[in-house]
């Protein structure tokens, strides 16, 4: 019997934004039926929104987030083994990036599954791209300390290693506290360190700019709630 394929598939970054999922991914998502997922409720509104004319009955959604056990993945892999294709996907852009996933594609591996990812959106590659920055060296660091000190220390210690090793620093934060964090960065920072805010990417109010965190000091800027990439500079 043939193993089933594990196909690595992108959601959209921002609401309603299915423009951005190319023609591969459409026809992957209408060959499978099993979806291990992020969030069902939200993976059953994205897979309707593409209208495939797919009847999302038929599909059957099981949940990997991060606290899925790893026998619980080998459970959830076992349809590969009997030659049924598997999809992942994540709530927001790339499984395995900054997303769940990666454990299941490691499984995969060890089985000899074949795993296809597919192209789509990633709000961490187009702020990077967006940014001017190096793009030969760059560092995602995920979300940074939430608390003051540890967090000034963080920003400190991601400028000096950028300065250091010509390195672009990108990190994020959940979307209610990125006007609390950019206010940090811009007290922490020297004013000739460069800052790239990418916010909503791909969505309607999307923004990316980069400047020095000196001329970020006279911007208003709200990012309350909207999902934002940070990029920090200090190379030469």
């Amino acid at each position: 019997m043939s193993i089933g394929k594990l196909y690595i598939i992108p959601n959209v970054v921002s609401e309603n934004q299915v423009d951005t999922i190319p023609l591969q991914v459409l026809t992957a998502i209408k060959t499978t039926s099993l979806f291990l997922v992020e969030n069902i409720r939200t993976a059953r509104r994205y897979i309707s929104s593409l209208n495939l004319g797919v009847t999302i009955e038929d599909l059957e959604f099981f949940l990997l987030d991060k606290k899925t056990p790893d026998e619980e993945i080998s459970r959830l892999m076992q349809p590969l083994l009997a030659g049924e294709n598997v999809g992942i996907l994540s709530e927001s852009g790339c499984p395995g990036i900054a997303d769940p996933g990666a454990k299941a594609v490691e499984w995969a591996h060890k089985k000899g599954v074949r795993v296809i990812p597919l192209v789509g959106p990633s709000s961490l590659l187009l702020a990077l791209m967006g940014s001017g920055f190096n793009g030969q060296k760059f560092c995602f660091h995920g979300y940074l300390p939430i608390d003051k000190k540890p967090l000034e220390a963080e920003i400190r210690r991601l400028t000096t290693e950028s300065n250091r090793f010509n390195q672009t620093q990108i990190f994020i934060e959940t979307p209610y506290r990125n006007n609390q964090l950019l206010k940090t960065i811009l007290s922490v920072c020297d004013n000739s360190t460069q800052l790239c805010v990418a916010r909503d990417l791909t969505g309607e109010q999307e923004f990316i700019e980069t400047h020095s965190i000196g001329h970020w000091k006279s911007q208003e800027i709200d990012l309350h709630k909207v999902p934002t990439v940070f990029l920090i500079y200090a190379g030469s």
